[in-house]
């Protein structure tokens, strides 16, 4: 049965992002759904608690006593051998209805919990992935500039030969490859630990290949700023958990006023009744049903249960408003990267198209007149620099969507 639950929370949470996910992210996502530890152990203390509320809704477990007489007391009945006792104790009425209804409210705010780790969860998968995307792009677009720079080695080692340039040319070229071939070797190591990180997030081998889209889509919100955060103070799952367990105070609340009732247990006697002088036969005796009462005494005691959960009460309506103004600083900074990364995407795809064609008219300059060679480097640097930006503007733009997808709870 548990296992039924889980499979369809588990469809349910996948079937939200198939609709929205992009390709191939959102089999990911589906992956580390059905395959994180840390989101399986929260949707089990969620299954957990909810097996409490069967547990307090119980009656007390009933009351059997069993007394035997190694000295037979004598009556004119004849001598009592052994007596068995029963009873029942009865709570107020309701008090078990509140009892279920506090475990009940404890089991959504943990089934918040969990919804809270699993979309945690999809923005670290989200994010990594998009982390991998900027680093394999990165090592595509170095090694595309190292073979320019090769192509400039070949250019001027003839001109070196022909006695056109000197041969520190040559050399300033060595220097700019063996700058690039240190930068791709350290890109290559961040892909290799970005790997590893991204198949533990879905808990496969850690060898796994990961399938990255050759170019990163660029849309944006459908929304407008501010029904984004309407949404993130609507929909998030640390907010609601919040309030689940501020009512979950108020609950507590009543079962505490209920506990200052007086319980009831109802019972009886059996006593056994042996031959005697007078009952030659011997004779069963039955007490009538017995009344029980518990009286609650001791009032402060119940008292400070009350005072107890309204403060607890409070706390949480205080605990609510201060994780509501820390989302909206959140949602504020992570809005800005996401408003920033569109603006520099339309700089550096402008930029980087200047600095191909700078690059082309300083490398026809340096081939025919020997011209510029400090310039033709130097726009080399920027068009790799340009189009590293672009890439991680676009990076960027993905990453701020995703975290204030999660501020939403998805």
């Amino acid at each position: 049965m548990r296992t039924n639950k889980y499979i369809l929370v588990l469809i349910l949470v996948a079937a939200a992002f198939l609709s929205s996910a992009q390709e191939p992210l959102d089999k990911y996502l589906v992956t580390a759904a059905e395959n994180n530890p840390g989101l399986k152990a929260r949707f089990n203390d969620y299954l957990s608690a909810l097996e409490k509320a069967p547990q307090v809704k119980a009656l007390p477990d009933p009351q059997v006593a069993f007394g035997f007489f190694i000295q037979p007391v004598e009556t004119r009945m004849g001598p009592q051998q052994f007596k068995l006792s029963a009873s029942q104790m009865f709570p107020w009425f309701g008090v078990l209805k509140a009892r279920e209804d506090v475990a009940v409210q404890a089991a959504k705010a943990k089934f918040e919990l969990f919804l809270e780790a699993k979309a945690k969860l999809f923005n670290d998968v989200r994010s990594t992935w998009f982390n991998l995307y900027f680093t394999k792009k990165a090592i595509g677009i170095t090694s595309e500039n190292l073979d320019i720079l090769n192509s400039f080695q070949r250019m001027a080692l003839i001109k070196v030969e022909a006695g056109k340039v000197s041969v520190v040319d040559e050399f300033r070229i060595e220097l700019e490859m063996g700058e690039l071939k240190n930068q791709l070797a350290l890109l290559n190591d961040n892909f290799y630990a970005q790997l590893i990180l991204f198949n533990n997030l879905l808990n496969v081998s850690a060898q796994s290949s990961v399938e990255i889209t050759d170019e990163l889509w660029e849309t944006g919100f459908k929304l407008d700023k501010s029904a984004l955060l309407d949404s993130v103070l609507a929909q998030n799952h640390q907010l609601l958990k919040l309030e689940l367990e501020r009512e979950l105070a108020g609950l507590k609340m009543k079962v505490a006023e209920l506990n200052s009732k007086p319980d009831f247990s109802v019972g009886f006697d059996y006593i056994n009744i042996g031959k005697g002088e007078s009952n030659l036969a011997g004779t069963d005796a039955f007490v009538f049903p017995k009344i029980g009462v518990s009286i609650p005494l001791f009032r402060k005691k119940y008292e400070a249960m009350v005072k107890e959960v309204a403060y607890m009460e409070k706390a949480k309506q205080f605990e609510k408003e201060d994780k509501s103004n820390s989302l909206e600083s959140l949602f504020e900074m992570s809005y800005r990267d996401y408003t920033d990364a569109g603006r520099r995407i339309l700089l550096y795809r402008n930029q980087t198209d200047l600095a191909n064609k700078s690059l082309k008219i300083l490398e026809t300059e340096y081939a025919t007149s020997s011209k510029n060679f400090e310039e033709l480097l130097r726009m080399e640097r920027l068009l790799l620099k340009y189009a590293l930006e672009l890439e991680k503007a676009k990076t960027d733009k993905q990453a701020a969507i995703s975290f204030i997808t999660y501020l939403m709870g998805n």
